[in-house]
């Protein structure tokens, strides 16, 4: 009777364990199901009069200022006046300085690997994670979009791309050939993810990388602004027609994405517990109407840092125009409280949520400072004034255009500003790190791919880049066995690498024999192929370039490298050379072999 009643009373409390966990599993999963979608959208060098909704007659953007007129736009609204910095602050809700970014290329760009991410907030809380287009905050792992919270990632890590028709590009560290138009092409990878994975809440980061140059645009969407008559500005006679009428078509495009993007959400019935963010990295790429402010990209004045910024969220967030003064430091913590999940990290953010100004609770906001920063400049904001780079004051109210820098301010209000300045400056500008960017991590635990492209090696001889801008360059010029090009690497994990070189070369220089090295390890291959194609996508630059034209590169499989752990140099060279040139070189992926 005893032994009967412990195997009833063990069979009750397994079958109660059992209920248990079924009734949390579905509390966890209801939880989770109820959180709202997130699609980020950040556009590439669109400018804060980029978009009709913003007063700009010659554009037609209609998706786009459907959103900002049905949800809230935001009035002023603050980035960096580059690219790798604002998408560093969108990332964690801090001032870039914290994070270790100082440049746009050659690791300047990383984000230091003890920052946490968004999407690593989002992903601890069962969110699907992916992003889709340009990343610009470190390539290699631990830098990498798969090692920064992101499950899925379809794109490039560069600062720029120099082809926009089916060009080279990477899902998730493996090198892969685009499909179509780059744009279209990242919307679409982006709705499919959409359609696989909205079984569970998602995160989407969808990085367009126009209107940055070069300025390639297919012909529909050229040959409605080929003819346009830009509007007249303050400085349109620094305006280049053609490259802005090539930007309005760009932005032309990306409105049509979006608008692909919205209706497939409403199709599938998600539109309604998704919260959609539209905003820019920085102010335009050319001097273009601009809404009449000052400077563009690069600049610390409004011109360089104010961007379009759009949330959308049906039926929950409802139409208005915010005039209280935010930035990309903000969007982290405001995305995370919507969607009533913690942050990850334990670092102080210098970002705030902006839900009390989304559901009009302004009595629990105060004025603020906000502060941009490049290349040594600093500027700062509070609700009413600015104090540029110069230490000259405006009233952004009275003259948003910074014509006129007020004549004669109060010394207290003028020594406010510039101990705030000062402040900031000593603090946040002093935390920026700059040690070991240098060298570039391969063999992270955990991943077995690196890619080590021209943009970060060092050329010697007489190796040239085929552009001063690194970003999306190649090496070219290479006519000397004397000749390398060589990465300052930390090897993090000792073993054998499958090493493959993306090449391009004449008929002359089959038979020659590339060789690649680490200390006394060394794997060579034979050139066996000539591969001479001819740039890509000419016929759509629509304005001369300054980047680097594009060309396919062939993959020459090296055969296996052994390296050593710690600090190395790793070094292509010519062991022979055939005919008067070598080859030029775009990129070096290294697979560990367990």
């Amino acid at each position: 009777m005893i032994k009967e009643r412990l195997i009833i009373k063990i069979r009750t409390i397994f079958i109660l364990g059992i209920l248990l966990f079924v009734f949390q599993s579905c509390k966890t999963d209801l939880h989770s199901k109820n959180k709202p979608n997130i699609i980020l959208i950040v556009t590439d060098d669109q400018g804060w009069g980029d978009l009709g909704v913003n007063g700009n007659s010659k554009i037609k953007t209609p998706n786009i200022d459907r959103l900002a007129s049905e949800g809230a736009q935001f009035n002023r609204f603050y980035v960096s006046p580059v690219c790798s910095p604002t998408r560093a602050e969108i990332l964690t809700g801090r001032y870039h300085a914290r994070g270790g970014v100082y440049s746009t290329s050659q690791g300047g760009e990383r984000l230091d690997i003890d920052e946490r991410t968004i999407a690593e907030s989002f992903k601890s809380e069962n969110y699907n994670t992916a992003a889709y287009g340009k990343w610009h905050n470190g390539s290699q792992p631990p830098y990498h979009p798969n090692n920064r919270g992101f499950d899925e990632f379809y794109g490039f890590c560069s600062g720029h791309w120099g082809n926009y028709f089916s060009p080279m590009l990477e899902r998730n560290g493996a090198v892969v050939k685009g499909d179509g138009f780059i744009i279209d092409d990242l919307t679409n990878n982006a709705i499919e993810y959409i359609e696989a994975k909205n079984d569970d809440p998602f995160f989407v980061y969808l990085a367009f990388n126009t209107p940055h140059s070069p300025m390639q645009v297919p012909d529909k969407w050229w040959d409605k602004y080929s003819n346009v008559s830009p509007n007249p500005h303050r400085y349109d006679t620094n305006e280049k027609r053609d490259k802005t009428r090539a930007a309005y078509a760009l932005c032309e495009n990306i409105d049509w994405n979006v608008g692909r993007l919205v209706d497939k959400l409403v199709r599938l019935k998600l539109l309604e517990n998704t919260i959609i963010v539209y905003m820019s990295d920085n102010g335009p790429n050319g001097w273009r109407w601009n809404d009449g402010l000052k400077g563009n990209k690069g600049h610390t004045d409004e011109g360089g840092v104010r961007s379009p910024f759009i949330m959308y969220w049906k039926d929950k967030i409802k139409p208005q125009k915010i005039d209280q003064i935010a930035g990309a430091i903000d969007i982290l913590p405001t995305l995370t409280d919507l969607s009533e999940i913690p942050i990850s990290g334990n670092k102080p953010l210098d970002g705030i949520s902006l839900k009390p100004l989304l559901f009009n609770q302004e009595h629990l906001w105060n004025d603020r400072y906000i502060f941009s920063h490049w290349n040594g400049n600093v500027s700062l904001r509070n609700q009413q004034y600015m104090l540029d780079k110069d230490n000259q004051l405006y009233d952004l109210i009275e003259d948003p255009g910074q014509h006129n820098p007020i004549k004669q301010p109060s010394d207290s209000l003028r020594s406010e500003l510039i101990n705030a300045k000062s402040t900031w400056t000593n603090t946040v500008l002093t935390e920026l790190d700059r040690n070991r960017k240098e060298f570039f991590p391969v063999g992270y635990e955990g991943n077995t791919i690196t890619q080590l492209p021209a943009r970060d090696g060092i050329p010697h001889g007489m190796i040239k880049r085929s552009n001063r801008w690194p970003n999306a360059s190649y090496f070219t010029n290479w006519t000397s066995e004397s000749d390398s090009i060589s990465w300052n690497c930390n090897i993090l994990t000792k073993g054998k690498y499958k090493a493959t070189a993306y090449y391009t070369c004449t008929e002359s220089a089959v038979g020659s024999v590339l060789s690649l090295n680490q200390g006394k390890n060394e794997v060579k291959a034979t050139i066996l192929e000539p591969h001479d194609p001819p740039f890509d996508g000419v016929a759509f630059d629509r304005f001369p370039r300054q980047e680097s034209f594009e060309k396919d590169f062939k993959a020459l499989e090296m055969g296996l490298l052994s390296l050593d752990e710690g600090l190395h140099s790793i070094a292509l060279k010519a062991s022979v050379i055939n005919g008067p040139q070598f080859i030029d070189f775009r990129l070096l992926v290294l697979e560990h072999i367990n």
